[in-house]
């Protein structure tokens, strides 16, 4: 008898969930991040205010998760010294507020930043807005922007900051080669 009220109790909770938090299925976000997928080799330049740019080089492992709904990427960066970092981002899609959302922590500090997209997806780009965590502090504003190039071969991420005036200013880019 017991069994058959926790099999009853299970299912009404789980029409609960469902009725609460509807499920839903990859949409057409979930298929560019797809194609971001797989092994590569990664340059990163750093571009300060002042002085010559910064070179990195690293790898980067990217594979869909959850049923294919996200894409996580792992980084390895290498430093000149010997030392390196890692970090790793998450990036989803909700195909009900065309938004993209990506989430990236890494080794070199002990926050979290987070990027979203303005609700506008032409299918082949991405444009992440930073996002306070404080919205008392909301810190600095940047925009980021990736696409593929040479039939999905080379992966570009830009950063850009912007000033007070809306200017862009390049942080660092991202150049990465499909093993």
């Amino acid at each position: 008898m017991s069994v058959v009220w926790l099999v009853a109790t299970l299912a009404a909770a789980q029409q609960t969930h469902n009725q609460y938090e509807p499920p839903n299925a990859p949409g057409a976000g979930q298929k560019l991040l797809a194609q971001f997928a797989g092994d590569w080799n990664v340059v990163q330049t750093f571009f300060p205010a002042n002085g010559k740019p910064r070179v990195a080089q690293g790898v980067c492992k990217q594979k869909m998760v959850q049923d294919g709904k996200f894409l996580e990427s792992d980084f390895t960066f290498f430093g000149s010294n010997g030392t390196g970092s890692t970090g790793t981002g998450v990036s989803g899609f909700d195909s009900k507020t065309n938004r993209f959302t990506t989430v990236w922590y890494d080794s070199r500090q002990t926050t979290m930043s987070i990027r979203q997209s303005d609700g506008t997806f032409d299918g082949k780009n991405i444009v992440l807005w930073s996002t306070p965590l404080d919205p008392d502090h909301p810190g600095r504003k940047t925009v980021a922007r990736a696409h593929l190039e040479e039939g999905g071969r080379i992966l570009v991420y830009r950063h850009f900051l912007i000033d007070d005036k809306g200017n862009e200013r390049m942080i660092f880019e991202l150049r990465m080669t499909r093993k």
